[in-house]
């Protein structure tokens, strides 16, 4: 049973930065793909950066250049998202997930992914 748990949300002045971090445990494949994705109040499901089984990643024009996702060199099952220059647009409910077969890390994929986190939040004040 996989199971994706979030951790590194919190306040933060715009400007700042935070690292979020997602630990997969259960995993034990050798094709998968992760990414991050956020949700704020009243509004629709972002897709926000991906990683694909090769290691190609996409981003979400809105996050491009300030975000950079990436996996622990030692520990494939370790998926972080560094976020930096936040902005309070940034504010969200940031969600890891994961699938666990081959795929090329486009952000149109994470909607079909099957494995989820419970999420951590993330929020920037002005």
């Amino acid at each position: 049973q996989v199971q994706l748990v979030e951790s590194g949300g919190g306040s933060v002045q715009a400007g700042g930065s935070l690292r979020l971090s997602c630990a997969a445990y259960g995993f034990t494949y050798s094709s998968y793909c992760m990414g991050w994705f956020r949700q704020a109040p009243g509004k629709e499901r972002e897709a926000v950066a991906a990683i694909g089984s090769d290691g190609t990643t996409s981003y979400a024009d809105s996050v491009k250049g300030r975000f950079t996702i990436s996996q622990d060199n030692a520990k494939k099952n370790t998926l972080y998202l560094q976020m930096n220059s936040l902005k309070p647009e940034d504010t969200a409910m940031y969600y890891c997930a994961a699938e666990t077969r081959y795929c090329s890390g486009g952000l149109g994929e994470l909607y079909g992914y099957n494995y989820w986190g419970q999420g951590t939040q993330v929020t920037v004040f002005s």
